[in-house]
């Protein structure tokens, strides 16, 4: 059972670490036992979004790390699914829906990948060398290393391609005329290429959490409403017998928050601090959805707000 739609279960799925909307079945990001992260970002492009109710960009975050032993097998589930299954539904726990379609960025011990989604087209496209951002945009050029079977006929049947030339995934499929948000994400986009390209070849996972805090940028949101809600930074040895770490911010705003190391190992119990609280009648769940309001913060939230208000009264 996803957030909305109910799928056939695998017959194995691995151990998942998530960092989530409490409200929801997915995940913004995650990790699994086999070394897999997964993030995602919205995005709007050519394609309509579908206020029906299907998978959001956030199941299939989950889903990949359920399925995938690999980045690799972790494109191929999402894919496979999202062509099966489609992607909609609001995103947001409010009456009117917020609808959006996703990019993800998947990385394991061996190798990363960024596959991007427009409906139920997608394109992936393998990172072998140096770093890669996503932000709110799509950004697969002409490196398309996998892509959906019909994309470039729908591409063509949609005047949106001559069928000349090469074929660049963002130009074909984004929106002509971007709406606000989207020349923000720009900006924001390359400012995380620069900081990534000022610390080529000695990038750590100190360097990407100071990465995630700097505001400046755009990267660390605080204004206008959206705050960012969490962060994490996964550390993924190439050797297997080496251990990766993921952590965690687990509160909002990463650059008032302490990043938490999370290894998996045998036994695990879930860190009750960070387990949000669960709702008989959740308003969620209930059709039509989302008509009351309920406090989803867990103990460690709470505790952060608390710390934040006194910070800022003094």
């Amino acid at each position: 059972q996803c957030t909305y739609l109910e799928i056939d279960q695998a017959e194995r799925t691995h151990a998942v670490v998530l960092s989530r909307p409490a409200w929801l079945w997915g995940a913004e990001m995650g990790a699994n036992e086999h070394g897999v992260c997964v993030g995602n970002e919205g995005v709007w492009t050519r394609e309509p979004v579908g206020e029906d109710e299907a998978l959001l960009g956030m199941d299939l975050v989950r889903l990949g790390l359920e399925r995938g032993s690999s980045a690799r097998e972790a494109v191929e589930v999402m894919a496979a699914l999202l062509e099966r299954y489609g992607q909609g539904g609001s995103c947001k726990e409010e009456p009117v829906p917020f609808v959006y379609h996703n990019t993800f960025l998947l990385a394991d011990r061996a190798e990363a990948w960024v596959l991007e989604t427009a409906g139920r087209y997608w394109a992936a496209q393998q990172i072998r060398e140096g770093s890669r951002n996503i932000s709110n945009q799509l950004s697969i050029g002409r490196e398309i290393t996998a892509e959906h079977a019909g994309l470039r006929q729908h591409a063509r049947s949609q005047g949106w391609w001559s069928g000349d030339g090469e074929f660049s995934f963002a130009d074909v499929f984004s929106l002509t005329h971007q709406p606000a948000r989207m020349e923000a994400a720009k900006a924001r986009y390359r400012a995380g290429r620069e900081l990534l390209r000022q610390h080529t070849g000695h990038i750590t996972a100190e360097t990407i959490m100071a990465i995630l805090r700097d505001k400046a940028s755009g990267i660390c949101v605080d204004s206008e409403g959206f705050r960012t809600a969490g962060s994490m930074v996964s550390v993924l040895p190439r050797d297997p017998a080496v251990p990766c770490v993921h952590f965690f911010t687990a509160t909002p705003d990463p650059s008032r928050s302490v990043f938490k190391p999370f290894v998996f190992a045998p036994g695990l119990k879930p860190a009750p601090q960070v387990i949000s609280p669960t709702f008989p009648d959740d308003p969620a769940k209930q059709i039509p959805r989302f008509r009351s309001v309920v406090d989803r913060r867990h103990q460690l939230y709470r505790r952060h707000q608390a710390a934040l208000e006194l910070m800022e009264r003094d």
